[in-house]
């Protein structure tokens, strides 16, 4: 049976060696290792040799790599071969041909999730979200951004965001992931960025300091009152046994039966 749903995916760099292991034990559902744009241009040699002593079975991480132009992505795409990489993130992801590449080097068992950081990127989006072994889409908003020339991160990327959620939808992967919040002393701006992802149909968030998690896993699982309400739902629904019901002046139909599976499904899963 699969597991639940990761929520959060915490970046650390990997100039750093000695932040990876108090990453993993942040309480992040995923850990990101950085090799991209965290490190500095002339310390990627050696923060890929740190990471590869470092990996293990034992220590279960995703690696995101650099662009497929630069010249540190062969080399990178071996590092992720090693044990203890389950995926990959795929920064610039622009076209199917991309996978077919880093798949063909890491390994038909370790997943994919392309960082859809340009125009071309969410032009492709649903061909790239039907690439081998893609598990989910990632938002890159930031990047975004500036390659669009878009000044503002709310209303500004409405379209793009739900494009995301759409295209993933189609492709039948997990609800994606939303870009990084950089306000690291502003938990309302976190919570606020959290929950509008929720509501446009995201399933977790990039974080990029282990005290954005708590937040960020709140946001993205079932609250007492949603849990409440679906109670109430398939307790009504049960007690019909078939027949229409209405609850609080509402009908109870099997989209809304559906939802409240939905949710009781995620709050039981954690």
């Amino acid at each position: 049976m699969p597991g639940p749903i990761a929520r959060s995916y915490l970046f650390v760099p990997a100039n750093r060696p000695e932040r990876f292991d108090k990453a993993l034990s942040a309480g992040a559902d995923v850990v990101i290792v950085d090799l991209e744009d965290a490190v500095p241009d002339a310390e990627k040699v050696q923060a890929r040799r740190a990471l590869a002593n470092w990996l293990s079975p034992a220590k279960r991480v995703f690696v995101r790599i650099n662009n497929a132009e630069s010249e540190w992505f062969a080399d990178d795409l071996d590092v992720c071969r090693a044990p203890g990489v389950d995926g990959v993130v795929l920064p610039k992801a622009e076209r199917v041909e991309q996978f077919t590449h880093v798949v063909d080097r890491i390994g038909s068992e370790k997943l994919v999730i392309p960082l859809l950081e340009t125009a071309m990127g969410l032009f492709d989006a649903v061909a790239i979200a039907r690439a081998r072994q893609v598990q989910r889409l990632a938002f890159g908003s930031i990047d975004f951004q500036v390659d669009l020339g878009i000044k503002g991160e709310h209303e500004e990327l409405l379209y793009f965001r739900s494009h995301i959620v759409l295209a993933s939808r189609l492709a039948r992967l997990q609800p994606p992931i939303d870009g990084v919040t950089i306000a690291l002393d502003d938990p309302q701006q976190l919570r606020e960025d959290a929950q509008r992802a929720r509501r446009l149909g995201f399933g977790a968030k990039l974080c990029i300091h282990p005290k954005q998690l708590a937040p960020v896993h709140e946001c993205f699982s079932p609250s007492a009152d949603e849990i409440a309400w679906a109670k109430r739902i398939l307790d009504a629904a049960d007690a019909a046994k078939g027949a229409a019901v209405a609850l609080d002046g509402k009908m109870v139909d099997r989209p809304v039966i559906l939802k409240a599976q939905e949710i009781l499904a995620a709050a039981g899963s954690r």
